[in-house]
């Protein structure tokens, strides 16, 4: 199984776009993750450190610059979704990856005081 730290870099600029509001509160996370497709678009207009603020997790051991080495996608490259920190807590806890899956809880509570 892969093993994953957590992007600080991410959860920082994640945070701001919270504190910006700049966040959908309701939304299907399957309806609007971003598939490969809408990934690659967004890499060729963007650098791969724009790609990877938006990803919570850096895989351990992938090479920087491969799609392999961010996980734990948390917007739709435009907005922070709050049902995406919710599949991230879900699914790092699952897999048991608590870094990450804390650094998402923490967002999440930051997006549900800010957006009360």
């Amino acid at each position: 199984m892969a093993e994953y730290e957590v992007n600080k870099a991410a959860v920082a600029y994640v945070r701001e776009l919270i504190d910006k509001r700049r966040y959908v509160l309701d939304s299907e996370w399957g309806e609007v993750q971003p598939d490969a497709a809408t990934e690659n678009t967004y890499l060729k207009r963007h650098s791969w450190d724009e790609y990877a603020r938006w990803h919570l997790g850096l895989t351990k051991g992938a090479n920087d610059e491969t799609k392999a080495r961010y996980a734990f996608v948390v917007g739709d490259f435009r907005r922070v979704h709050r049902s995406g920190l919710i599949a991230c807590v879900y699914r790092a806890g699952e897999w048991r990856h608590k870094q990450v899956e804390l650094a998402a809880h923490d967002l999440l509570q930051h997006l549900d005081a800010k957006s009360s």
